[in-house]
């Protein structure tokens, strides 16, 4: 089949990272992925929530939110109708999730570190760039921390990405645009860290269901994307 963009059916879409894209966060990044933009912020407190004190350990939580005109149509602010969506609130803790899978608490100490992850536009896959794009935001911020001599040495154990994968007309497709996804039998979110460990599989049959044998090669598919932005993780973050 032919994809919208020409892809091939396991390509990625380009990503464009801009690293420290804002003055005041501690970390921040830009994150591009096709025509999937997502703005990435960290930053860091001196306090735990009320259920993590004299523990010890530090905490991470995340936010995220779509801004009115990412996409064709205008979405109504959450500020506006009075409480966060459940999309919302569910692709919020899935950030938060996975990105806490790669954390080392102990030695992150009793700080909570924030993440802000605001779409500016959508095109599929916001909440798959948003934990791709965060890291960067995370890493960011350990670095600086470690060079003013707050943080010892780096809390982060491992990379993490995410990656969309899903079945559109009986093939199967890697990171799928929006015009793929509305289509899609199966539409499926990845995390993995980058030693190959599944952090969360989000799957969904939209029509008939799909067999364990479909699972697997959906699985082996998405790895191959992961690998590949990992890799391109390496070229901006060493741990």
């Amino acid at each position: 089949m032919t994809r919208p963009d020409k892809r091939k059916a396991q390509q990625l879409r380009k990503i464009d990272i801009k690293r420290g894209y804002l003055k005041n966060a501690d970390g921040s990044c830009f994150i591009e992925c096709g025509n999937t933009k997502v703005l990435c912020a960290a930053t860091l407190e001196e306090k735990v929530p009320h259920f993590m004190r004299n523990s010890k350990k530090g905490w991470l939580t995340a936010e995220y939110s779509m801004l009115p005109v990412s996409c064709s149509n205008r979405i109504i602010r959450d500020g506006t109708r009075g409480k966060i969506s459940g999309r919302t609130h569910e692709i919020q803790r899935l950030i938060g999730r996975s990105l806490r899978a790669v954390i080392d608490f102990e030695k992150l100490g009793e700080r909570t570190i924030w993440i802000d992850c605001d779409v500016i536009q959508g095109d599929g896959g916001t909440r798959t760039a948003s934990i791709t794009g965060a890291f960067f935001a995370l890493a960011e911020l350990v670095e600086k921390y470690i060079k003013r001599g707050t943080l010892a040495e780096s809390v982060i154990k491992d990379y993490i990405a995410a990656v969309s994968v899903g079945i559109v007309n009986e093939t199967i497709l890697l990171d799928l645009c929006y015009e793929e996804d509305s289509q899609a039998a199966v539409d499926m979110n990845i995390v993995m860290t980058g030693s190959g460990k599944l952090i969360e599989i989000q799957g969904t049959a939209e029509g008939e269901p799909f067999s364990v044998q479909e699972l697997n090669k959906l699985l082996l598919v998405a790895k191959k994307g992961i690998t590949q932005i990992v890799s391109t993780q390496k070229k901006y973050v060493s741990l």
